[in-house]
């Protein structure tokens, strides 16, 4: 994937690898293709930084537990898998799926996750409150 993306849509591509869930992963590749591993999934941790306000002087939030996994496969092609918890296959197939460059599969995770969004936009929207002032007599 690396070498047909730009880094911004390869960001992207791996940031929707991290989110989707699991099990997600495993239906979209269910075979792993033959590979190299050049770093095993191992899991450590990363230090969360927060803004106050989400525009105010970044401040040290706490650590989230990460797990990483780096693949190469036959073609030569290189695939970095980053996700949150401790899950190895996850990462290993986040891995994986950057490395072959599967269009197919990041279309379906962001058409899934799109809807996802919505779907929660639409459920919040159902519950949103107009307020409205009256005029009083008294304070004209």
């Amino acid at each position: 994937m690396s070498a047909s993306l730009s880094p911004a849509d390869r960001r992207d591509a791996l940031g929707l690898l991290a989110r989707a869930p699991a099990a997600r992963l495993a239906e979209l590749l269910p075979d792993l293709p033959a590979h190299e591993t050049l770093r095993a999934p191992e899991i450590g941790t990363v230090m969360v930084q927060g803004r106050a306000g989400g525009t105010g002087a970044a401040f040290n939030l706490g650590e989230i537990t990460v797990t990483r996994a780096s693949v190469r496969l036959a073609s030569g092609q290189v695939g970095h898998g980053y996700v949150q918890g401790r899950d190895k296959g996850h990462a290993l197939r986040a891995a994986l799926i950057d490395a072959a460059g599967r269009p197919d599969i990041i279309a379906t995770l962001r058409a899934e996750e799109n809807a996802r969004r919505a779907r929660i936009a639409a459920e919040a929207a159902a519950t949103r409150v107009e307020f409205f002032t009256l005029a009083r007599g008294e304070d004209e």
